[in-house]
């Protein structure tokens, strides 16, 4: 606990030690929209690069229609913005944190499904 403190002091990071139940509110929200397998290989996507609807459609092997209701929820949990270019959105994920998560969550499941022993 002291060097995750010590790492966050020396980053300028000031996020409390213990969540208050509006941030796991937040959270919990959060997991529920990554609980779905087109949003995951959406979010994946735009971990590299920005993307607008129907790029992110082909990726997830969905429907424009059906990746823009997604794109909607996942703009609506902040997890996502957007911004116009001409007539498209072009989309990215919203801040580090948001590309931490996602990345730690496939990791995860990499280790799981691979073998591959677990490390710090």
């Amino acid at each position: 606990m002291k060097a995750t403190r010590a790492r966050r002091a020396a980053s300028g990071d000031d996020h409390p030690d213990e969540p208050t139940d509006e941030q796991v509110s937040v959270a919990v929200q959060s997991f529920a929209l990554l609980a779905d397998p087109t949003r995951v290989r959406m979010l994946w996507a735009l971990r590299a690069e920005e993307l607008d609807v129907a790029s992110l459609a082909a990726v997830a092997g969905c429907r424009p229609a059906t990746a823009s209701q997604h794109l909607s929820k996942l703009r609506f949990a902040g997890l996502v913005e957007g911004q116009r270019a001409g007539q498209r959105i072009i989309y990215r994920l919203r801040g580090g944190h948001v590309h931490e998560l996602l990345t730690a969550a496939l990791f995860h499941a990499d280790h799981r499904v691979s073998g591959k022993p677990t490390h710090d």
